[in-house]
C-alpha cells in the first residue's frame, strides 16, 4: 500500500543574488545601516507617547530587577521609565486585537538540525500476514488489536456496524465508570460504519483502518460536535470545521465513535466531568492528558484511539494503562484542528493495544497537508529494512539501576526478554543537561496560548486551582520575559545537538517509561519514542520506553514489535466488571 504525500516547499536562496553583487552588496551596507537607523528614529519619533500617568514608576523597575537578573543604577532606571510605560501602551493595544484561538504564531520549529537530509514520500506500509481468526467472543473481540479486527472484517466475518454496535454498548456501559468518554458521537459511527460495510462489500477495501470505530481525545476539531478542550469555560464550544487527523482517520475508512477526555487544556486526568479512572485500578488515576484514549483503549472501549504529548501525554498515560503508544516526531503528524497548547512541542500520535496497529494509524495520518507548516515531507516506511539483531541499540542502564523493589525485577525480565529476542544492547548515557530548565518554553507558550483566558478571568472557572495546575502556571508565567524564552530556545539548540551525536551511533535507544530523564529530553528536541507494556508491579502495568531517530519511528517500532512477539504483556487486559 503505498500513498504520496504532497510536499509542502517552499524555494529560498542562501546568496544575495540579482543586479547587485556580494561585492557590491556589501560596499552598500553603511548606507543600508545608516537608513535603518533613521528609520527606526523615525519610527520611535512616531510611537505614541509614554502614559506619564502609568503606575510604572522606578521603584517597579526596582522590584522588576529581581526577576529580570541584571541591576540598573539610579541614572539608568530614570532612562529607562519611559521605554517600559511605551512599551506597556503596546501591550495593551494588542491585547484588544481578537487573536482567534487557533492562530498559530510567525515562527515555526523543526527538530532537524542543519544538513539532516529527509527521504521524502511517498511511504508505504506492509502490515504482517495473518490469516483471520475464528470469529470470537464479544469480550475477546473487544480487546483484539487492530490488526486482528481489520482481518475480521476484511474476511467478513463481522460487520463494521456490528463492531460499532459492540463498541457503543461497552462506551456507555463503562465510560461513566472510567469517566473517560465526553460525548458518545452514535448516528456519526453508525453511518460512516454503513458506508463502510457498503464498500467493503462493493470490493473498495481501503485497508487495515477501514471499518474500526476510533475515539479522539477532545481537542481535536469535529465539524457539528463539542470540541470541549476538558474545561470548564468551552464545554459547550463547537468548531466548523474538521481537525486534518479527523479528515484522513475518515479517509482511511475509520469510523468515529466518541470524544475522549483530556485533563483541562491537556493536564493531567483531570476535566470537568471528572477525574478519568485507570481500568486496571478505578481508584487511581488514568494519568494524563491523553487519560481518556488510554484508558478507553485499555479497556477495550473503541478499537484505537489519537492522543497528543507535549511533555509526556501519550508515554505516561499509555505506561500508566498498559497499551502501547507511539509519540511521533515533532512535525510529522499536521496539528491543524487541533487545540494548541505549546506551537514548538506538541505532537499527536496513536494509542493502541499493539505496535503493528500503531505503523498503520501513522500511516494514515501523518505527511504535510499545507496548513501546519512544521510537517516535514519525510515517508514512513513500515516494516523498516533492518532487524532488531543488526540493529545498534543503546540502554540508558544508569535509569535501570536507580529503579528499586520490585520494579526492578521486573524490568531485568523485560530486558532479558529483549535480549533474547535478538537485541544487541550497549550501554549509554543521556546528555548532561539541565533540561528541566526549558519547561520556561512550555510555560511561555501555554501561557500565551490561554492568555486571553487568564486576563478575562475565564481560567478560574476550572476546577483545578492548586499551584501546580494551569491557572496559576498561567499567570506566574506572564512574569517570564521574553530575553529569558529566547535564551531557553537556543538553550534548546545546544541539547539538540547533543542528543544529535548521541543518536548519530545508535537506532534506538531503551528506557523505563515513564521514568527516565530521555522523556522531558526527547520532548523537547523532538525524537519519536513508542512506549509498550513490559511487566505489573502491585497489579499496575509497566513499560519500556523505545526511542528512535527523527523521522525514523520505523526503528523504535521495530524493536518494540520484537519485544512484543517475545512477551506476552500486550495480550493481558484488566477485567471490567467494577
Amino acid at each position: 500500500m503505498k500513498r504520496k504525500n504532497k510536499p509542502n516547499r517552499a524555494k529560498r536562496s542562501d546568496s544575495v543574488t540579482g543586479p547587485i553583487g556580494r561585492r557590491s552588496f556589501v560596499k552598500t551596507l553603511p548606507a543600508l545601516a545608516a537608513a535603518g537607523l533613521a528609520a527606526a528614529a523615525n519610527a520611535e519619533a512616531q510611537a505614541p507617547a509614554a502614559d506619564q500617568s502609568s503606575p510604572i514608576n522606578t521603584d517597579t523597575l526596582h522590584a522588576a530587577e529581581q526577576i529580570i537578573g541584571i541591576e540598573l543604577t539610579q541614572p539608568q532606571e530614570a532612562m529607562a521609565l519611559n521605554s517600559v510605560r511605551r512599551s506597556l501602551g503596546s501591550y495593551t493595544t494588542l491585547r484588544k486585537v481578537d487573536i482567534p484561538l487557533d492562530t498559530e504564531t510567525a515562527f515555526s520549529f523543526h527538530p532537524a538540525l542543519p544538513g539532516k537530509k529527509l527521504n521524502p514520500g511517498p511511504g508505504s506500509l506492509k502490515l504482517r500476514k495473518s490469516q483471520a481468526p475464528s470469529r470470537k467472543a464479544p469480550e475477546e473481540i473487544a480487546f483484539a488489536p487492530v490488526t486482528e479486527l481489520a482481518a475480521l472484517i476484511r474476511s467478513r466475518q463481522i460487520s463494521s456496524v456490528e463492531l460499532t454496535r459492540l463498541y457503543l454498548d461497552r462506551l456507555k456501559r463503562y465510560g461513566p465508570k472510567l469517566f473517560c468518554t465526553v460525548t458518545v458521537t452514535e448516528d456519526l459511527a453508525m453511518s460512516q460504519a454503513e458506508k463502510a460495510d457498503s464498500e467493503i462489500k462493493s470490493g473498495q477495501y481501503l485497508g487495515p483502518l477501514h471499518g474500526i470505530p476510533w475515539g479522539a481525545k477532545d481537542l481535536f476539531a469535529t465539524r457539528g460536535i463539542k470540541t470541549t478542550w476538558g474545561a470548564e469555560p468551552y464545554k459547550d464550544q463547537v468548531i466548523d470545521y474538521d481537525a486534518t487527523v479527523v479528515e484522513r482517520l475518515l479517509a482511511a475508512g475509520a469510523v468515529l465513535i466518541a470524544k475522549l477526555s483530556l485533563g483541562a487544556l491537556a493536564q493531567g486526568s483531570r476535566w470537568f466531568g471528572g477525574n478519568t479512572r485507570n481500568p486496571w485500578n478505578i481508584d487511581q488515576s488514568s494519568s494524563g492528558s491523553s487519560a481518556g484514549p488510554a484508558a478507553a483503549t485499555a479497556a477495550g472501549l473503541v478499537g484505537f484511539s489519537i492522543g497528543t504529548e507535549t511533555l509526556g501525554s501519550i508515554v505516561s498515560p499509555s505506561s500508566t494503562c498498559g497499551v502501547t503508544g507511539l509519540r511521533p516526531t515533532f512535525g510529522r503528524v499536521s496539528r491543524y484542528g487541533a487545540m494548541a497548547l505549546c506551537w514548538t512541542m506538541d505532537k499527536i500520535g496513536p494509542i493502541c493495544r499493539g505496535v503493528e496497529d500503531c505503523a498503520a494509524v501513522l500511516y494514515a495520518i501523518y505527511g504535510p497537508d499545507g496548513r501546519d507548516l512544521t510537517v516535514a515531507d519525510a515517508a514512513f516506511n513500515w516494516p523498516p529494512a533492518t532487524k532488531v539483531d543488526k540493529m545498534r541499540i543503546g540502554l540508558v542502564k544508569g535509569d535501570f539501576d536507580a529503579i528499586e523493589g520490585e520494579a526492578k525485577d521486573s524490568y531485568q525480565r523485560a530486558l532479558d526478554a529483549l535480549r533474547s529476542a535478538g537485541a544487541n544492547l550497549q550501554t549509554v548515557e543521556l546528555p548532561k543537561f539541565p533540561a528541566d530548565s526549558l519547561l520556561v518554553i512550555l510555560n511561555s507558550e501555554a501561557a500565551a496560548a490561554f492568555d486571553d483566558l487568564t486576563r478575562n478571568g475565564g481560567i478560574n472557572q476550572l476546577s483545578g486551582q492548586t499551584p501546580g495546575d494551569w491557572p496559576n502556571q498561567f499567570r506566574t508565567a506572564r512574569f517570564i520575559p521574553a530575553v529569558e524564552y529566547i535564551r531557553a530556545q537556543r538553550a534548546r539548540l545546544l541539547l539538540m545537538q547533543e542528543m544529535d551525536k548521541l543518536m548519530s551511533g545508535l537506532d534506538v535507544l531503551v528506557t523505563p517509561a515513564p521514568r527516565s530523564r530521555s522523556l522531558i529530553i526527547t520532548n523537547f528536541t523532538g525524537h519519536p519514542a513508542v512506549v509498550t507494556p513490559c511487566g505489573f508491579v502491585g497489579g499496575r502495568p509497566q513499560s519500556l520506553m523505545f526511542t528512535s531517530g527523527l523521522y525514523d519511528e520505523a526503528s523504535a517500532l521495530q524493536a518494540a514489535l520484537a519485544f512484543e512477539d517475545a512477551t506476552d504483556w500486550h495480550n493481558k487486559h484488566p477485567k471490567v466488571d467494577w
